[in-house]
């Protein structure tokens, strides 16, 4: 699952986003508005982080045009702030959940796993193929009901694919969803994870489900043995 973090103060958000890549997210930062703005236009996230006082467009500003453009993404609010006026002014204006800081990371990651469960029903929790089982919510993965111990980068490479079987993903398509941006010329990275992959989903199991497309990328699903 992918979150986007737009928040200015520089440790807070390198501890949230270090704590959320560890439980398996990938995650997108931003320090301002304007490019916390850009970002949650461009890419699709499962939840969006958002501070308040922000330079540039304000917290309150990034949420009103987020909602104007996409009322499913949710959204927590994450500000020093914390009378009750503030609070009732970010719920109407479309957020889904208000942390006041200080706060600790699993209180922040007890939240964030609470809206991902409440998600449409369409967007898939647990995705199955013939033996195969990935549950989004506790990032359980089995094979042939066999645990598979996953690294967080390895389940969110693996949550990719699967979210998108049959699909061909190039190389950048998967460093753009699953790593942050300073690893965007690093496309080797991604031949390194699969190989990592396939030694613990695919080895001494058949039908194998992840393939090389050559020259394209990688695909994967029950089809991808053919």
């Amino acid at each position: 699952m992918r979150i986007l973090l737009i928040e200015d103060e520089e440790k807070l958000s390198g501890a949230v986003s270090r704590g959320l890549k560890a439980e398996g997210f990938a995650v997108d930062t931003a320090s301002d508005g304007n490019k916390g703005m850009e970002l949650a236009v461009s890419f699709a996230y499962d939840l969006i982080l958002l501070d308040i006082l922000l330079p540039g467009m304000d917290g309150s500003q990034v949420l009103q045009r987020i909602r104007a453009r996409n009322r499913e993404v949710p959204v927590i609010m994450l500000t020093a702030k914390d009378c009750v006026q503030d609070k009732v002014q970010h719920f109407e204006l479309g957020a889904d959940d208000y942390l006041t800081k200080p706060f600790s990371f699993a209180e922040l990651l007890v939240r964030i796993k609470a809206l991902l469960r409440r998600r449409p029903a369409q967007q898939m929790d647990v995705i199955r193929m013939g033996d195969f089982e990935l549950d989004r919510l506790t990032h359980k993965v089995k094979r042939a009901e066999k645990r598979i111990d996953l690294s967080g980068k390895e389940y969110a490479l693996l949550e990719y694919l699967a979210l998108n079987s049959g699909r061909v993903l190039s190389r950048a398509m998967i460093i753009e969803h699953v790593w942050d941006q300073s690893f965007e010329n690093l496309t080797n990275i991604v031949d390194v994870y699969i190989r990592q992959l396939r030694n613990k989903i695919d080895d001494n199991h058949d039908p194998r489900l992840i393939r090389t497309v050559r020259g394209s990328g990688y695909v994967f699903g029950e089809e991808a043995a053919l």
